[in-house]
């Protein structure tokens, strides 16, 4: 008996949810029946999307001027709307906001208050809009201030290569091919192979930055807005560059996110390079580098071990990074024109991605300021068997042909071996045994 009394009180429950949620929903008046409870959950972004409130309440602020301004509206409820928002946006800053069953997405959830708030001019917002535009729009917003923090970090990132090569120019090290030992470098030139690459990760930002800044709202939900809104002012109020210049790729375009997503991936692997070489270094086989006690951590077994966690990750992370990038393309590849709701996991792909990089820049620049260099290590790693090509460049000189002075300078290398000693042992009697032309 206690168990029928409580699924009928289950059952009203869900019922009584399924209609405030059914009221609140922007698209529910076609639509007789109640959504099941597992599709309502399935079908919701209100638990991502709502780091996008500010960009939604941003635009919808300049949307209702814009409408304002072709007679949509009067001057008194544009006045409504915008105090109505800035309340709402004043509750989103200090945490109080509270959502509500039916609070699908960020668009609804705002509008929902807006009408709590100020009544029947809150319906009147969303005239001649659509969530396909709107959702367009706050994404491009919001990943407009995604992209200049991301540079930022970046910066940082390359302004820490460049003075620590400035620095410690003088610092020589083996560089190295194949993982083998090859020709003497300096320790600078090392760290600013890394800032270059970086460098065309910056460019590569820069690039998409402009192609983000793109005004898609007033798009409609595919076909256009039929109200004569001024579209050109509505993207400056907004700080858009430029509006965009068709309906359907408006609403369904998303290659801005796919290409924010390629460049956090190149940017990834680039400094995934960067963390194996140094895990490397740091390891008591090289000696070259010790990292700061900040960025790394201990053994629970081992109490002498030092592992170089922060450079661990990064390297991991990039792998996460491309594996958020290739699924999303998949997701891009089978889809019709225009808006589908698949579109609805670029927003999960692009916040992981941006808090994954946000963490990982600052990781990088974190471990590269602080690490120790060991001059002494980097100098005795140096041998003299990786002066072979000089000894080529040297025949090369003396007007022999490069192909014939790698084989001589070869067979240096293999007297040396054979008189167990190293090239800078042998005396000119022995290399002459090789060419005469040496002296």
């Amino acid at each position: 008996m206690i168990f029928i009394v409580e699924r009928r009180a289950e059952t009203f429950t869900n019922k009584m949810a399924s209609e405030a949620s059914k009221e609140t929903k922007l698209w529910g008046g076609r639509f007789t029946g109640a959504t099941d409870p597992i599709m309502e959950k399935f079908n919701a972004s209100i638990g991502y999307d709502q780091r996008m409130a500010q960009a939604d309440i941003e635009g919808s602020k300049a949307y209702v001027k814009a409408i304002q301004r072709a007679g949509l509206v009067t001057a008194e409820e544009r006045d409504a709307i915008v105090a109505g928002l800035t309340a709402v946006a004043a509750e989103w800053e200090a945490g109080s906001f509270l959502l509500k069953p039916g609070d699908e997405d960020i668009h609804t959830a705002n509008e929902r208050r807006l009408k709590e708030l100020i009544g029947a001019p809150a319906g009147k917002l969303h005239t001649g809009r659509s969530r396909n535009d709107q959702a367009a729009t706050d994404t491009r917003i919001w990943l407009r201030g995604g992209v200049r923090t991301l540079r930022g970090h970046l910066y940082d990132l390359i302004k820490v290569l460049v003075l620590r090569a400035e620095q410690e120019i003088d610092i020589l090290m083996p560089g190295y091919t194949h993982m083998q030992r090859a020709q003497p470098i300096r320790w600078s030139h090392w760290l600013l192979s890394y800032a270059w690459a970086l460098s065309r990760d910056m460019q590569r930002l820069d690039e998409l930055a402009p192609r983000v800044n793109v005004c898609p709202l007033g798009s409609g939900a595919l076909a256009g807005n039929p109200f004569n809104v001024d579209r050109e002012m509505l993207a400056a109020d907004l700080g858009f560059a430029t509006i965009s210049g068709n309906s359907l790729d408006a609403t369904g375009g998303r290659d801005f996110v796919a290409e924010f997503l390629f460049w956090a991936t190149m940017t990834a692997t680039h400094l995934s390079k960067l963390a194996e070489d140094l895990i490397l270094y740091c390891t008591k086989e090289f000696s070259y580098v010790t990292l700061s006690d900040a960025y790394s951590t201990g053994s629970s077994l081992m109490p002498q071990k030092k592992n170089a966690d922060s450079l661990e990750l990064i390297r991991g992370k990039a792998g996460r990074v491309f594996g958020t990038c290739a699924g999303f393309m998949m997701v891009l590849k089978g889809l019709p024109s225009t808006y589908n709701k698949d579109l609805q996991e670029d927003k999960e792909a692009m916040f992981d991605v941006y808090d994954t990089m946000t963490g990982v820049l600052q990781v990088a620049t974190g471990t590269l300021s602080t690490l120790t260099v060991h001059p002494e290590a980097c100098t005795a790693a140096l041998s003299s068997d990786m002066l072979a090509t000089d000894l080529a460049y040297y025949l090369v000189r003396k007007g022999i042909p490069f192909r014939e002075a790698h084989g001589l300078s070869g067979g240096a290398v293999a007297l040396a071996e054979q008189k167990g000693c190293t090239i800078q042992d042998l005396s000119v009697q022995d290399l002459k045994t090789i060419s005469t032309t040496f002296e």
